[in-house]
């Protein structure tokens, strides 16, 4: 179906990757990676809190993946989230 539109943009290949699994930090990782506590906020959003804590908003996923939460959407006004203060510590544990 996509052979004429392949020729005429000259692609000969494609290649498809696969997404990365996260994984969730173990009870000995918990321990080790050390958070401040969060009160949600009805109009907050993960890319503002990445932005504040961390200085790049693009580290949203990591508020995300380490609640367990995957979008703002499962969090309600007065949930309390843990906020990873160690990147380096949770991005190890996360991947």
């Amino acid at each position: 179906m996509y052979e004429n539109i392949l020729d005429q943009r000259g692609v000969k290949e494609i290649i498809q990757y696969t997404t990365p699994t996260l994984s969730y930090p173990t009870e000995e990782e918990l321990i080790r990676i050390p958070t401040v506590d969060y009160v949600w906020r009805q109009g907050d959003k993960y890319w503002r809190l990445a932005a504040r804590h961390y200085g790049k908003a693009n580290l949203w996923w990591v508020i995300a993946q380490f609640n367990q939460k995957p979008t703002e959407g499962h969090i309600e006004p007065g949930d309390i989230i843990k906020i990873p203060t160690n990147l380096t510590v949770v991005l190890g544990a996360l991947s």
